[in-house]
């Protein structure tokens, strides 16, 4: 096995510092913004196959990519 990076996890901090409170919230805002882009509808979905399961998430991806180039023009 090859490793590449040399990153290492942070441990957990009792009192963090300014600089980690704001990578967090940077972390944070990322995230949100990535769940209005999805579009796809909150819910539990079941899949005979994992086919099926990945059929569903592109034709979303598709679906909300479609919705978004609309709104660009």
């Amino acid at each position: 096995m090859r490793q590449v990076g040399s990153k290492r996890a942070r441990e957990i901090a009792l009192v963090p510092s300014g600089v980690l409170l704001a990578q967090g919230a940077r972390f944070n805002d990322a995230i949100s913004r990535l769940s209005q882009t999805t579009l796809m509808p909150k819910g539990i979905y079941r899949f005979g196959s994992h086919d099926m399961a990945n059929k569903h998430a592109q034709d979303w991806l598709v679906q909300g990519m479609g919705q978004l180039a609309a709104k660009r023009k």
